[in-house]
């Protein structure tokens, strides 16, 4: 089994709030980024977290703007990671 792939988001239960999902998605993603994230790209990374556990499409679309000019790189750890990639379509059906 690939090591890389991460389980798929709970819908339901205990472990199956939004809350829940987007902690750890985005605990997953900061794990896997380590040392390698700026303050500032942490920083922004944080407050996409914020607002994806708020469901502020328009502050989402804001940060992940900020990430895509700011740090293409992360963009792309970002966009790439499964869990956060599944979040972000997820707000995308609220509106985003």
């Amino acid at each position: 089994m690939n090591d890389d792939r991460t389980k798929p988001l709970p819908t339901a239960g205990p472990d199956g709030t939004h809350e829940e999902r987007v902690r750890a998605a985005f605990d997953d993603l900061g794990a896997k980024l380590g040392d390698r994230a700026s303050p500032e790209a942490r920083a922004t990374v944080e407050s996409l977290r914020e607002a994806a556990l708020e469901k502020d499409a328009v502050r989402v679309r804001g940060h992940l703007e900020d990430l895509k000019r700011k740090h293409g790189w992360l963009w792309e750890e970002l966009t790439a990671h499964p869990r956060v990639a599944a979040l972000v379509n997820e707000l995308a059906l609220f509106g985003l």
